[in-house]
């Protein structure tokens, strides 16, 4: 079964978060009847934002506006030169998101703003200043990569690959060059060895000073937030998303687990759900999250 998709203009835009970079995305304004509230679209880790723009569009089409944006150092977001640019993980929810949240409450500030976040765009909305004004959160194989947490058949694998491969040659390029390897986007070597080196608990990453704060601000957020996770991810186990939505003390969580086999697919794995194959089963399903706030899978939560 096929749903058509309307047809959305969307419109690029440039954001300047507070240290003067530069953003680069669109806003996908809504085409259909009353509107229902902005969402934000939280790429993954290496993820250029244009594979999420068929679901913006998707959403813009059903009453949304919708906003989708490249991190600092990825695709539209790139600078000149990778190579010692200095961008972080952390400066993509602190600085990023935090200045696409403040745009999107001045474009319509009576809109309720809600979020989807992929992989670590499902994490970082927590370590932005204005994160309480999220009103509901939905979150797809969000974790914050700690390697113990892959899939156990596939863990010995990823490690040599993001926590051996990746930190090596990121010393010796001053930059993750993932898109010739074939491994996603190009990655700033701060982003590369936040990832590489990253510890059970995600606040280590930071200087000891900070760390108070950066639990702070991730207990602040109250929306709630349904976190979604599929069998065959070798990423975002179910382990691994429990551990992210653990910094979250202040939300209402609810932690779902999916398999291929609901949508009467072989495999969907880290990427899937976001494929367009999805659009007439996940797709309309978020709808009800997102629009309602009611929980499409109450059979799949986890306890």
């Amino acid at each position: 079964m096929s749903i058509a998709v309307s047809v959305v203009e969307p419109r690029p835009i440039e954001l300047a978060c507070h240290d003067g970079v530069t953003l680069r995305g669109h806003i996908w304004p809504h085409v259909r009847g009353d509107k229902s509230g902005t969402v934000i679209v939280n790429p993954a880790t290496g993820v250029l934002a244009r594979f999420y723009h068929r679901y913006a569009a998707f959403l813009a089409g059903r009453g949304f506006d919708v906003i989708t944006y490249d991190y600092r150092g990825i695709g539209a977001s790139r600078p000149a030169s990778l190579r010692h640019c200095g961008h972080r993980w952390r400066d993509w929810g602190e600085r990023d998101f935090e200045a696409v949240l403040r745009l999107a409450k001045r474009l319509d500030p009576a809109a309720p703003l809600m979020v989807v976040g992929h992989s670590i765009g499902g994490f970082l909305p927590g370590l932005a200043e204005s994160a309480p004004a999220i009103a509901r959160m939905l979150t797809v194989g969000a974790q914050y990569a700690f390697w113990r947490d892959y899939a156990a058949d596939r863990r010995l694998r990823l490690f040599l690959k993001w926590h051996v491969a990746m930190p090596v040659l990121t010393a010796l390029l001053g930059y993750f060059p993932g898109k010739r390897l074939g491994w996603l986007e190009d990655l700033p070597a701060g982003v590369a060895n936040e990832w590489s080196f990253r510890s059970a608990r995600m606040e280590l990453s930071y200087p000891e000073a900070e760390r108070e704060n950066v639990l702070r601000h991730l207990a602040s957020v109250s929306a709630p937030i349904l976190a979604v996770g599929v069998t065959d991810d070798e990423l975002g186990t179910p382990q691994a998303i429990a551990r992210a939505l653990g910094y979250y003390s202040g939300a209402t969580t609810t932690q779902m687990l999916l398999s291929p086999s609901d949508f009467d697919k072989r495999e969907i794995g880290h990427f899937g759900l976001f494929h367009d194959r999805h659009t007439s089963d996940f797709w309309l399903d978020t709808l009800l999250w997102l629009r309602d706030g009611i929980n499409p899978w109450p059979g799949k939560v986890l306890g």
